[in-house]
């Protein structure tokens, strides 16, 4: 075996986080080096994640016309002999395109990429092995990993990828079932129900606690559960445990916890995620990780070894394409001592993309009594407003909290069509230290679902106004100017 390659930095995998790392330190003059396993770059946000089941979702939403149902009596339906494979044309441009556009990234910042399994030979080697290829080792000071996490697998039964699939397999399927159990109630469970029932799939969910999207507000999950059932007729079994799996003659019979028997063509099992860790030798160099394979960072991102840093999926919680990303511009900046961007942005939007969409930013009502903290909230529905009229989104919702004394925003809950692109208004606004003052002076295109942000600041004012003629001596609430906020833009 020939002597290691030495580098500045090397990133062992290639997804959102991987990429954004290495590009972050080669624009410093880094000599980069970028492992990945996999024959093509891109991760699960690429390959078997976000792109594909995103576009999956937006040609479900089209093809199932629920933007047109309600609305001048139309009601489209799916043909029953398309299949999956016709849903998914559209992905694989876009995947191709990805993949370009990664491609010419790293060629133009100079990065090296290998490809293989690197695996930790010592704290400051790897070795990654191809096959029919020799082994080859790679040296650095200085290491980000970045491998992503993959799904759990379930207790008691297994995945076939057949009649039994996970998150990565399901999209692989040769044709749309006529029906499917979801097992598990959060956010890839919620997604991928509501994509298939909108193709016309009869969907069971299966959720272990009481709500969808536990994680999040109650008004969220209780919005999210009655579009689900009411509009895209998916019928929800919560506090349900799965106690048996069973497969016979191409079909699953799925029997809970309370001894009711549900049958379907597919089962989808989506019981969580662990960290794609175990190959990589991190025990052996004293990396620490957590009993789900996760490994355990600090608020730099820097490991339990002060040279190895850790990024993305493979960290936890959000585990978003976007927070990975931010999360290894942030560790590459820290590792190498540069002041471009120590600190992740305190900011970061939070998605699911159910149907309805759902997006959050800032402070909860649930984070916000949590801590004790004053807040006034304030709504506005789609119903009442034109755009959403129009659209046929009568449940949507924009709702804002606030500093009840300065009316400052501190957070933006956010349920309907557009969501994961409205809610970026509202982060803007708390990122400058703005009021709700600022929706009642803007002005809104008309129609539209932004204007929704100031009917909800209305709202708030006048929750506030009856709270305070309901204690006498406070002052009552007007509508006031503030100084705009000057920020300063880092620079990278």
């Amino acid at each position: 075996m020939s002597a290691p390659e030495q580098f500045d930095l090397v990133v062992i995998g290639a997804g959102p986080g991987g990429e954004k790392g290495a590009t972050q330190a080669a624009f410093f003059g880094k000599r980069v080096c970028l492992i990945e396993r996999a024959p093509r770059p891109g991760g699960a946000a690429v390959n078997t994640g976000t792109i594909p089941s995103k576009t999956l979702r937006e040609t479900a939403h089209y093809f199932a016309g629920l933007r047109q149902r309600g609305l001048f009596g139309v009601d489209l339906r799916v043909q029953p002999d398309i299949t999956l494979a016709d849903f998914m044309r559209r992905e694989r441009p876009v995947i191709e395109a990805t993949w370009g556009q990664i491609a010419e990234n790293l060629d133009h910042d100079g990065i090296t990429s290998v490809q293989g399994a690197a695996r930790f030979v010592d704290p400051h080697t790897v070795e990654v092995t191809r096959y029919g290829q020799p082994p080859r080792l790679v040296s650095s000071g200085l290491f980000l990993v970045a491998t992503g996490a993959a799904p759990q697998a379930p207790r008691g039964y297994a995945v076939d990828d057949e009649v039994v699939v996970d998150s990565d397999s399901l999209l692989s399927l040769q044709k749309i079932p006529g029906s499917m159990i979801v097992v598990g109630g959060g956010v890839i469970g919620c997604e991928y129900a509501c994509m298939f029932a909108a193709l016309g799939v009869r969907v069971t969910v299966v959720n272990a606690r009481s709500r969808l999207l536990a994680h999040l507000g109650h008004d969220v999950s209780d919005a999210l559960r009655q579009a689900m059932t009411a509009r895209l007729n998916v019928s929800v079994h919560g506090n349900a445990e799965v106690s048996a799996v069973e497969v016979s003659e191409q079909r699953a019979h799925v029997t809970l916890s309370d001894g009711m028997t549900i049958s379907a063509d597919v089962v989808l099992v989506c019981g969580g995620r662990i960290g794609n860790t175990g190959a990589l030798g991190l025990d052996t160099v004293g990396v620490r990780r957590d009993p789900l394979g996760f490994v355990q960072v600090d608020s730099q991102y820097r490991t339990s070894v002060p040279h190895i840093f850790a990024a993305g999926d493979v960290i936890g919680f959000p585990a978003l394409a976007s927070t990975s990303m931010e999360q290894a511009r942030v560790a590459v900046c820290n590792a190498f001592e540069l002041q471009a961007r120590r600190q992740r942005p305190e900011l970061l939007p939070y998605a699911v993309w159910t149907i309805p969409e759902i997006a959050i930013v800032g402070e909860s009502e649930t984070s916000l009594a949590a801590q004790g903290l004053p807040y006034e909230t304030g709504r506005a529905t789609f119903r009442l407003n034109t755009r959403g009229q129009i659209l046929g989104d009568t449940d949507g919702f924009v709702k804002l909290s606030f500093h009840p004394e300065d009316q400052r925003l501190l957070g933006v809950t956010i349920v309907g069509e557009g969501a994961c692109e409205l809610i970026h208004v509202g982060m803007t606004v708390i990122a400058f230290d703005g009021t709700i003052d600022y929706f009642l002076r803007a002005a809104f295109n008309f129609p539209s679902l932004s204007d929704a942000y100031r009917q909800a600041a209305h709202d708030g004012l006048q929750r506030l106004q009856r709270r305070r003629s309901r204690q006498p001596g406070l002052p009552s609430v007007t509508s006031h100017r503030r100084a705009p906020v000057v920020g300063v833009i880092p620079q990278e």
